[in-house]
C-alpha cells in the first residue's frame, strides 16, 4: 500500500509582541518622573544664602587650649530689625478705668404725632430661624407680625414686621409694648 503523503502545514513563527504593560508599572514609572521634577524645582528655587542641613559630626578630642571657644556674635548693627511689633505694642496700650462707666436710662420715647401709614420693622436677620423666633416672641405679645424675605448684595435678609398701622395712638401704643419687652422697633412711614 502507498502511504499516503501529509502536507505538513508551514507554521511560521509569529514574533512574540511583548505583553500589556501592567498599571502598577505606569503608577511607579509616573510617581519617578513627577518626584524627580519636583526635587528639580524645589532645589532651584531656594534661595543662595541657604545653605542644605549638614549633621553635625560629634568630636571626641577637646578644644586645644589656644583656640578660644566663639560666642555667637549679633547681627551687624546696619541691619533693620526683622520685627518692628516689639516697639509698636507698647504704644497701642489701652488703659483700663477702675471705675464703671454709669449707665444712663434711655430717654423715653417720642410719641410719633405726624398722620400717616407707619410699618413697624422688629428686627432684620440672616437667618430665617431668628426671625421665625422674633415673630414668635410677639406672638406672645398678642402683636400680629409678618417676615419679609429681601436680597441684598447677594445676601438674604429676612425682615419681621409689623403693620401696616395708620392710626397714631395704635402705634404709638405698639412700640411702648416692645420696649417694654425690650425689642427695639424701627418706624418706617410708608404712604400718607
Amino acid at each position: 500500500m502507498a502511504k499516503r503523503k501529509t502536507k505538513k502545514r508551514k507554521t511560521r513563527s509569529r514574533k512574540q509582541q511583548p505583553g500589556p504593560i501592567h498599571g502598577w508599572v505606569w503608577g511607579l514609572f509616573g510617581l519617578g518622573v513627577g518626584l524627580s521634577v519636583s526635587a528639580f524645582i524645589y532645589l532651584n528655587s531656594r534661595p543662595a544664602g541657604i545653605a542644605p542641613r549638614v549633621t553635625p559630626q560629634t568630636e571626641t578630642a577637646a578644644p586645644t587650649p589656644r583656640e578660644p571657644q566663639r560666642e555667637a556674635e549679633p547681627p551687624a548693627g546696619d541691619e533693620e530689625p526683622r520685627f518692628t511689633f516689639y516697639d509698636m505694642l507698647p504704644k497701642f496700650e489701652v488703659v483700663i478705668p477702675e471705675e464703671e462707666v454709669a449707665v444712663v436710662p434711655d430717654k423715653p420715647l417720642a410719641a410719633v404725632a405726624e398722620p400717616g401709614i407707619y410699618v413697624l420693622q422688629a428686627g432684620s436677620f440672616s437667618t430665617f430661624t431668628d426671625a421665625d423666633r422674633r415673630k414668635a416672641e410677639l406672638a406672645l405679645l398678642g402683636v400680629e407680625s409678618g417676615i419679609q424675605k429681601v436680597s441684598i448684595d447677594d445676601k438674604v435678609y429676612h425682615r419681621v414686621r409689623i403693620g401696616p398701622v395708620d392710626r397714631l395712638d395704635r402705634l404709638n401704643e405698639l412700640r411702648r409694648q416692645l420696649r417694654g419687652a425690650q425689642i427695639d422697633a424701627m418706624v418706617i412711614r410708608v404712604g400718607e
